[in-house]
């Protein structure tokens, strides 16, 4: 992966132009008491947003893909709740904050045509181990296992 690939990534880009207006026309409007608050968790979720996207790009198959867009848009979601409160407790003007809410809408649709375009194109399944899985047995644990010591 490259950040070329990723510049061909519509979706991506958004994202990241998404987290560059929050950057720069929302968190210094934030007051200093919002600093380790609000502000810090308004810099996690919308940097989540393009770093998950681009994780999964990276990643070989399409179902890893898919669930890191599923926390990219989680991330999403609740970037924009935190810009609800922000913008209810009056920290943001409403033109900011209406053009941010509509990129952020703008970006959830992206992100699900995404999601349907990688579930169509199942990039990678015919790989080998595609289809093998990790699964835990159902059985229980032998009786007294757990009140062992390790090194027993």
């Amino acid at each position: 992966m490259s950040v070329q690939g990723l510049e061909r990534l519509e979706v991506w880009k958004k994202a990241r132009d998404l987290a560059l207006d929050v950057y720069r026309n929302v968190l210094p409007l934030l007051p200093n008491e919002e600093k380790w608050g609000l502000n810090q968790q308004i810099r996690r979720s919308v940097q989540s947003v393009p770093a998950n996207i681009a994780e999964g790009y990276g990643r070989y198959y399409y179902q890893e893909n898919v669930r890191f867009c599923y926390l990219a848009r989680g991330s999403l979601e609740e970037t924009l709740s935190h810009l609800v409160l922000a913008h209810e407790l009056g920290y943001i003007p409403a033109a900011i904050y209406q053009q941010l809410i509509n990129d952020g809408e703008d970006l959830v649709r992206l992100i699900n045509g995404y999601i349907a375009y990688l579930k169509r194109s199942k990039q990678g399944s015919n790989e080998p181990g595609a289809n093998q899985s990790i699964h835990e047995i159902d059985e229980p644990y032998p009786p007294g296992i757990l009140d062992q010591e390790p090194n027993e």
